[in-house]
């Protein structure tokens, strides 16, 4: 079927941009954002998911504020436009690879925004994310990251949070990943394993980039860690020259919360490839639960089909969840960067699933116990 992409030089088929090239269930193309005032009394999260095998789109909004997180999750039919809106929720892209507004209209559940992304570095690609298992691809996945600065207003009830220059971080993937229903199989039942580490950091002139995937033995199966200077100026470029540094293979050295599997804090280290070592401390503020934008929330997870349209809330005490409930598991950990290349703020993303000897967890979702 045809829509308006297809008046575009941008096809990479003889299909029709609509028609998917894999008929994956768990094909996927997705928008994910971060933002946080630095003393880490607001930090919020937003995403709008594009899954056209299962003919859903998705979205959410998800703030943290006064110990506890709110969320707003929209879900409906995904159209054949591509469109980004979805009942009150809207991802705008102003310019490509530089300008994103995000807009929350009002609804029922008290929380709105207007709030708009300003890139202050390149886009950077990330290795190519691929695993497979029982031959069948559980993720295949492209993905970019790109560090910037929010201006704009999150109100919630009634009361209105302005933000002016607020750091954050988005990231932009596609591919195949887990979403939606399970698609029923004859293969052996295994249990689940993941030990991802995401950290993206803002300096005052350039940002850090960490991220790594291990099994549980501790093999490492993507890695990838890069030094990104600022834009010299505002209108420089943000793709087509890559102005990033490969650093060298970065380590980790991480204290566990007991009966937790959440940092109490985390040492990471590299060097550039000129040699210089760098050395990041990371001092927790906040603790994000991505529950709050999907990620393996019982109810509202990537790609579930609600009908038309549904628009629904959350609401969290953060001080009495518990972080053993494996929906709770996968966060995004704030934090002040102590380092010898300068002081900083960002976020590390854990999602420990499964046994991880080099940390020692084991279980599902079982706490650190020492």
């Amino acid at each position: 079927m045809l829509t308006p992409h297809d008046d575009y030089p941008i096809h990479q088929t003889p299909l029709p941009v609509a028609h998917t090239v894999s008929s994956d269930p768990n094909h996927y193309d997705r928008y994910w954002f971060n933002g946080y005032t630095t003393d880490g009394s607001l930090f919020f999260a937003a995403a709008l998911g594009h899954y056209p095998n299962r003919g859903v789109i998705d979205g959410a909004f998800s703030v943290v504020r006064g110990g506890v997180q709110r969320s707003v999750f929209v879900s409906g039919r995904m159209p054949l436009d591509r469109s980004t809106r979805i009942g009150p929720w809207v991802v705008e892209v102003l310019e490509p690879l530089r300008t994103i507004r995000l807009s929350l209209g009002e609804n029922e559940h008290g929380m709105t925004a207007d709030l708009v992304f300003t890139a202050v570095t390149a886009a950077v690609e990330e290795p190519r994310q691929t695993m497979t298992v029982d031959s069948r691809a559980q993720m295949d996945s492209t993905r970019l990251t790109q560090w910037g600065r929010w201006t704009g207003t999150v109100t919630i009830d009634g009361e209105a949070v302005s933000l002016d220059r607020a750091h954050g971080t988005r990231d932009r993937s596609w591919g195949v990943r887990g979403v939606g229903a399970p698609t029923p199989t004859n293969l052996p039942a295994r249990a689940p394993q993941i030990f991802w580490l995401w950290a993206p950091v803002h300096f005052d002139n350039f940002c850090t980039h960490l991220a790594a995937f291990e099994h549980a033995n501790g093999h490492r199966w993507m890695s990838a860690a890069r030094w990104v200077p600022h834009l010299e100026r505002p209108e420089s470029p943000t793709w087509g020259v890559d102005t990033s540094e490969n650093l060298n293979w970065w380590d980790y050295d991480i204290d566990w919360k007991p009966g937790t599997r959440e940092i109490a804090r985390a040492v990471m280290t590299t060097n550039r490839l000129s040699g210089e070592a760098i050395r990041l401390e990371l001092e927790p503020m906040v603790t994000f639960r991505m529950r709050g934008i999907g990620y393996i929330h019982p109810r509202f997870g990537h790609g579930h089909a609600h009908g038309e349209l549904a628009v629904n809330g959350e609401t969290l005490d953060l001080s009495t969840v518990n972080p053993e409930d494996p929906s709770m598991v996968h966060i995004q950990t704030l934090s002040r960067v102590h380092s010898n290349i300068g002081e900083g703020i960002g976020v590390l993303e854990q999602l420990v699933l499964g046994d991880h000897a080099p940390t020692g967890l084991t279980g599902i979702a079982d706490g650190w116990r020492g």
